[in-house]
């Protein structure tokens, strides 16, 4: 999409079945400048409204979205492939962070500061102004929901661009919410990556938050080092998976599957990597063969997501990993993609090294637990890992040691609600998501407050 094109269109196929679900206009370049100018000028009002109020337009906005829960759920599968039961979790899931930042936003606060008594001295956070909310396909509603409710209910005034792979539903999900807002204070552009670079380019913009893939994140972090925009960051991961010996290999295996299998591998914090200790990893991978054959599997985004997992898994074939079960292209339409798991995986293969995104197990046998942590702290990302141990010895030693934002002890999903971590490295930086998104969101000034001489 060129400066002079202004009729670019997203079309969009089922990946279940390869029927067209519809298309959407991109946004143009001027109209793209349109909506950060409006923006701009709702910025200072939505700021200048009180919180409660603001606190009170997103859970009203809550409330919204819960009610056109089985329409945007709709959509997502559609779009997606993600099945209907479990993209409606994921609806419901951003109606629960917009209830959440609804409450949490009216009681963001400051701090005062002890200096000389005859003055006052204050820490008071402020909006930003301009957030451009970049967001992915794999979680639309639930992704999108944290970060435009942490944004508006603390005042500012945000942009959002939706995936082009799910056009339809950022723009429901647009129109949904942005009827609870004052005119301009939300607002939903489309297109592709050039959209986003243009969004993350301009200086109109103080905050950028964008969760999707390294190489995007890096150029906006690229672009707001130029513009002195804020960028905040969840990019790819590798997300390795420890599996040591001493525990139950048919648990170990059905934690290793949900995490490399569920959403067909399509989870930013998905199993990408497992070394198994020797001792247990014949039994192990017997288990984990098994745990794929039983698994079928919703169809991945589209068939250029579904190339590039291919690409990877054959790559790794030639390279002298063994193909345990799966990894070819099934006949028919869509795209889909068996759960797959490959054996004598080193870390010269791009199936070790990068983030796969797809339904993929690649294992690596290793003597003992130090060469496990060794390999799994290997690498340019830093998003999450995960450990499966009887000791706490080396449960200790994991999560003090692994260079990640999150470490899994003993369950590859689930933690307590509210958790926020900074991802490391290629993977990004800053809260994308608990109560410290609310200060990520806004920008701290500092008032000494003295009496005049009279």
């Amino acid at each position: 999409m060129t400066s002079t094109d202004r009729t670019a269109v997203l079309e969009i196929r089922n990946p279940a079945d390869d029927s067209l679900v519809g298309t959407v206009e991109a946004t143009s370049f001027d109209g793209v400048k349109g909506a950060l100018a409006t923006a701009k000028r709702a910025a200072a009002g939505w700021a200048a409204t009180p919180a409660a109020e603001r606190g009170a337009a997103v859970k009203k906005a809550a409330r919204m979205v819960r009610d056109q829960a089985g329409e945007l759920a709709a959509l997502i599968e559609a779009e997606t492939g993600k099945p209907r039961s479990e993209a409606e979790e994921g609806v419901l899931a951003g109606v629960g962070t917009l209830e959440q930042y609804a409450e949490l936003g009216p009681v963001h606060r400051g701090r005062s500061l002890l200096g000389d008594p005859r003055a006052t001295d204050l820490m008071v956070p402020e909006p930003r102004g301009v957030v451009v909310a970049l967001t992915p396909w794999n979680d639309p509603v639930a992704v999108a929901c944290g970060l435009l409710g942490a944004a508006l209910v603390t005042g500012n005034a945000v942009v959002h661009k939706p995936s082009e792979r799910c056009p339809h539903t950022g723009h429901r999900l647009g129109a949904v919410l942005s009827r609870a807002f004052p005119e301009g204070v939300l607002q939903t552009v489309q297109g592709d990556g050039g959209i986003g670079a243009e969004l993350a380019a301009s200086r109109d913009v103080d905050l950028i938050a964008h969760v999707g893939g390294t190489v995007a994140g890096r150029s906006i972090a690229a672009s707001a080092a130029r513009t002195g925009a804020k960028a905040l960051l969840e990019n790819g991961g590798n997300d390795p998976l420890i599996v040591d010996t001493g525990v139950d290999v048919d648990w170990a295996a059905a934690q290793a599957a949900t995490g490399a299998f569920a959403n067909s591998g399509q989870i930013c914090v998905a199993v990408e990597r497992i070394y198994v200790h020797q001792e247990i990893a014949e039994a192990f991978l017997g288990a984990l063969v098994k745990e794929a054959e039983s698994r079928e599997l919703a169809p991945l985004v589209d068939k250029r997501h579904r190339d590039g997992v291919h690409t990877q898994v054959t790559e790794a074939l030639a390279q002298g990993a063994e193909p345990m079960f799966g990894g070819t292209l099934p006949e028919g339409p869509g795209a889909f993609y068996p759960a797959t798991v490959l054996t004598g995986c080193t870390s010269a293969m791009r199936v070790m090294s990068e983030e796969t995104f797809g339904p993929v197990a690649p294992v690596c046998v290793v003597p003992d637990f130090e060469q496990a942590l060794e390999r799994a702290a290997d690498g340019e990302y830093g998003l999450a890992a995960t450990v499966l141990t009887s000791s706490m010895t080396h449960a200790q030693r994991a999560w003090r040691e692994l260079p990640v934002g999150t470490v899994k002890i003993n369950n590859v999903f689930g933690g307590a609600p509210g958790g926020a971590a900074h991802p490391r490295g290629a993977s990004g930086s800053g809260y994308g998501y608990g109560p410290e998104l609310l200060d990520e969101m806004t920008q701290t000034k500092v008032v000494h407050l003295a009496t005049p001489r009279l």
